[in-house]
């Protein structure tokens, strides 16, 4: 019997991140999203830290649902604005600004700051919270530097202006196949599948087919 799993998001580029993940890992699971079960407001992200937000989305959903529950917190560090936008950074321009805004903030904010010295990081913290309670975060990180001038159209957030480290194209720029081979986002799902295989007793499709 395929394992429900909820992924506490309404960003569905996200959740089609995971699904591709998943699906890539041959699991046999069925992911939810924010709006197929939602039912009030999203809890508010009150902690510092990307494993902080990342628990309270995913305690608060399986509480709700009474399902296995992930969440993610990511976003962007740069070096020469000491780490931030961080845990911020879907929220950088202000609470009710869009991608284009936070974009257009953060090029702003290091125009003056001279190529080389522009690194940058994209974090993810993915939590599991089950309806026993336990609950599992992993962490993962993808160098690289931020570029002045939007380049490509795939992707979303900061995407367009992200460089990976051994790259000369934007995040943006790459494919979703070649993105999630090597983004934090992917990383972080791939760290949590060996987790959600021995915690829910999952099986794999190539399991079943044999």
């Amino acid at each position: 019997m395929t394992t429900r799993i909820l992924l506490a998001t309404g960003n569905v580029k996200k959740l089609v991140e995971l699904r591709d993940v998943l699906h890539a890992a041959r699991l046999d699971v069925e992911v939810l999203g924010l709006d197929d079960v939602r039912d009030g407001p999203e809890p508010v992200e009150s902690a510092r830290t990307f494993e902080g937000n990342a628990l309270i989305k995913a305690r608060e959903w399986s509480r709700r649902t009474g399902l296995p529950a992930l969440a993610d917190d990511s976003g962007i560090t740069v070096g020469a604005l000491n780490g931030s936008p961080g845990v911020r950074s879907a929220r950088w321009a202000g609470p009710e600004c869009d991608d284009e805004a936070n974009l257009n903030l953060l090029i702003h904010q290091i125009s003056d700051v001279p190529e080389g010295h522009r690194d940058a990081a994209f974090v993810c913290a993915m939590a599991l919270a089950l309806p026993d309670g336990s609950e599992h975060v992993v962490v993962r990180e993808w160098p690289g530097h931020v570029a002045l001038e939007r380049r490509g159209s795939n992707g979303f957030g900061y995407d367009p202006i992200f460089v990976p480290a051994g790259h000369q194209v934007t995040s943006a720029e790459l494919s979703p196949e070649e993105k999630n081979a090597i983004s934090h986002r992917g990383q972080a799902v791939r760290a949590i599948v060996p987790v959600l295989v021995e915690t829910l007793g999952l099986s794999t499709l190539d399991s079943e087919e044999g």
